[in-house]
């Protein structure tokens, strides 16, 4: 009732701001006009750019599978994560709905319990990482926030290198191990930290992963945001608005953190779009021009991906004969028989916002929660129901 009721808040802010503040932004002409004008070239990189950093997504889940030992084809894999991108987008909860819906896919295409949910997990920790990656990087390229991030960074690096100098010292060391052992069993006292500290260390257990698979995961993960970015970069190029790459860049993440902060529609309708329009003009965009690369690049990256991806999802409901079902189901409880014979592994992550960085929100950069994609993946049964329809 309280997230309702500040929802309800914020859009009666954005309504009085748009009565207050009408006559300061450009006119629906005005927009319509320009992204008429934008150019076609341009809009087809912007599709393309698109495409890539969703599909980028799906193989880095693919890749995860297969460490695992489950081999998923390409085309399914574009599936699942169209379908999950649009479950999160759309429905109450909907990147819980959307972790599970990905967990039990898995689940069908063969992996295990423990294997669906390292790829759950550690696809939300690696895209998460690449976008603080993504993002450190344009905040050191930006002129005015290049002194304070290189302070942060050189504060942190700092500290770890006197942590390290510490530990080498004799005397120290006796009392820093107890502070340490202290911090970590504080921390191993909150359940879902404890929970996802057995998660991470279970994965290790389940993916069978060597260096030149990091490399490849982390490739695409970054990969993954870069072309996100560059179709934002393309809408704004297509209506005459030239950025730098940086500027993109934040405009981009700054745009990310107000829909995860003023999470006011699914998606991040409104908040997403605002912040976009009003980072654009602050770099310099003419206030029609800015609504109109933002208008452009949100059909592309939010409208036709969800259509994309409720076709996916019936394509998949489709492909779930009663004949198919019925084999589902007695493997699965086969499986679960299996299962309650080995020692038990770990459950499905607690909670649904990180690795909802993860499986679906994760899928969809625009939909993504900043600050959620590491810690929340959500919570979910160890094996697969029979029908997850």
């Amino acid at each position: 009732m309280r997230s309702w009721l500040t929802r309800l808040a914020l859009l009666a802010c954005a309504a009085a701001s748009l009565l207050l503040f009408h006559d300061r932004l450009p006119s629906g002409p005005a927009i319509w006009t320009a992204a008429t004008h934008a150019s076609p070239a341009w809009l087809a990189v912007v599709v393309v750019a698109e495409w890539l950093s969703m599909a980028m997504f799906a193989r880095l889940q693919r890749r995860l599978l297969l460490g695992g030992g489950v081999r998923m084809p390409l085309g399914r894999a574009f599936a699942i994560t169209y379908a999950g991108n649009a479950l999160s987008t759309t429905l109450p909860a909907g990147p819980a709905i959307s972790v599970v819906y990905s967990f039990r896919e898995y689940r069908r295409a063969g992996a295990s319990a423990r294997l669906a949910t390292a790829v759950v997990l550690l696809g939300g920790v690696i895209t998460t990482t690449a976008y603080t990656v993504v993002g450190l990087v344009a905040l050191l390229s930006e002129p005015y926030s290049r002194a304070p991030a290189v302070a942060v960074l050189a504060a942190a690096a700092a500290g770890i290198a006197a942590v390290a100098l510490l530990r080498r010292l004799p005397r120290p060391q006796t009392a820093l191990t107890r502070l340490s052992r202290r911090a970590l069993r504080s921390a191993l006292r909150r359940p879902r930290l404890a929970r996802l500290i057995r998660q991470l260390r279970g994965a290790r257990g389940v993916l069978a992963l060597r260096r030149g698979d990091w490399g490849a995961l982390a490739t695409l993960a970054v990969l993954n945001w870069l072309f996100d970015i560059l179709s934002l970069a393309a809408a704004a190029k297509a209506v005459g608005i030239d950025l730098a790459p940086y500027e993109v860049t934040l405009v981009y993440f700054a745009a990310q953190a107000a829909g995860s902060v003023l999470p006011l529609l699914p998606g991040g309708l409104g908040a997403i779009d605002g912040s976009m329009v009003a980072g654009l003009a602050a770099f310099g965009a003419a206030p029609a021009a800015a609504g109109a690369a933002t208008g452009l690049y949100r059909l592309v990256s939010y409208w036709a991906v969800l259509a994309l991806g409720w076709l996916a999802w019936l394509a998949l409901r489709a492909g779930e004969t009663p004949l198919r079902r019925a084999r589902l189901r007695l493997r699965t409880g086969i499986g679960a028989i299996g299962d309650g014979l080995a020692p038990a592994g770990p459950a499905l992550p607690a909670t649904a916002s990180a690795s909802s960085m993860s499986a679906s929100s994760m899928s969809d950069p625009m939909s993504r929660p900043v600050s959620g994609s590491i810690s929340s993946p959500t919570s979910g049964p160890a094996s697969e129901p029979a029908d997850s329809h």
